[in-house]
């Protein structure tokens, strides 16, 4: 009896096979587009340059600006209020540098500079750079 049973299913498997045969291949073929879109647009999205990290080392020269000598008048700098940054920007205005050349020694952006010197001006109570060197060397300030 069980083999009957299992005869007749194999049939009736048969029979669901061939009656819709059309459909089955239809659906067979739509899976593999599908599978195949899928890893077609894998492989499109994927990026195309791989990102290799590179340690680079670079060896700068670093000018060091002196410091004031002994002889520079600090209660006249204390009377001013000159910071120690702005003291360092005269002594380098005072060498002849221009704004980004300072700003490149004291590693420090070119607005970072222009403020110390408009700072520099207000305390000193000058209008030019070559007022500012001179009141600064007038008053001991730098040499």
């Amino acid at each position: 009896m069980a083999a009957v049973l299992v005869l007749l299913q194999v049939v009736e498997y048969r029979f669901l096979l061939l009656r819709n045969s059309f459909e089955i291949y239809i659906a067979t073929i739509a899976i593999l587009f599908t599978l195949l879109g899928i890893w077609l647009a894998s492989r499109l999205m994927r990026p195309k340059v791989k990102t290799q990290i590179e340690t680079i080392v670079v060896e700068k020269e670093v000018h060091v600006v002196a410091t004031p000598s002994a002889e520079v008048n600090e209660a006249e700098r204390a009377k001013l209020g000159l910071s120690t940054r702005e003291l360092e920007v005269l002594v380098l205005m005072a060498d002849g540098l221009s704004n980004q050349e300072i700003a490149e020694r004291l590693f420090v952006s070119l607005n970072t500079v222009k403020t110390h010197t408009s700072k520099l001006f207000e305390k000193l109570d000058v209008k030019r750079r070559t007022q500012a060197v001179g009141k600064a060397k007038q008053l001991n300030i730098i040499n």
